[in-house]
């Protein structure tokens, strides 16, 4: 069983950038493909982004793709997620997860393991 903390999160200007970090622990994070999800207010949860075992293939929601990149080191055991242009869109609480498939990662309801979030606010 794996458990995800996430960091990096916070109040940002619109155009502005922030990097979030997912440090894991109790497995290693090369069993597990990951993902970054975010859920804003009074919203459901919605896919990120996620990022194969390897890190050697990715896939991003249409809405943050050319802005977002996720990236991986599973010999920190930490995944990424580098978000540039922000806008007050992207204001949401944002969770790193893994599950053991990949047809799993894109769907909140069957990820297995989630982290606790961080709150990402971007400012018009």
């Amino acid at each position: 069983q794996v458990q995800l903390i996430e960091s990096g999160g916070g109040l940002v200007q619109a155009g502005g950038s922030l990097r979030l970090s997912c440090a894991a622990s109790g497995s290693t994070l090369n069993r597990y493909v990951m993902g970054w999800f975010r859920q804003a207010p009074g919203k459901e949860r919605e896919f990120v982004s996620a990022v194969t075992w390897s890190g050697s293939a990715s896939t991003y929601a249409d809405s943050v793709k050319g802005r977002f990149t996720m990236s991986r080191d599973n010999y920190k055991n930490t995944v990424y997620l580098q978000m540039n242009s922000l806008n007050p869109e992207d204001t949401a609480v944002y969770y790193c997860a893994a599950d053991g498939r990949w047809g799993n990662i894109r769907s909140p309801g069957l990820t297995e393991y989630w982290g606790q979030g961080t709150q990402v606010t971007v400012s018009s």
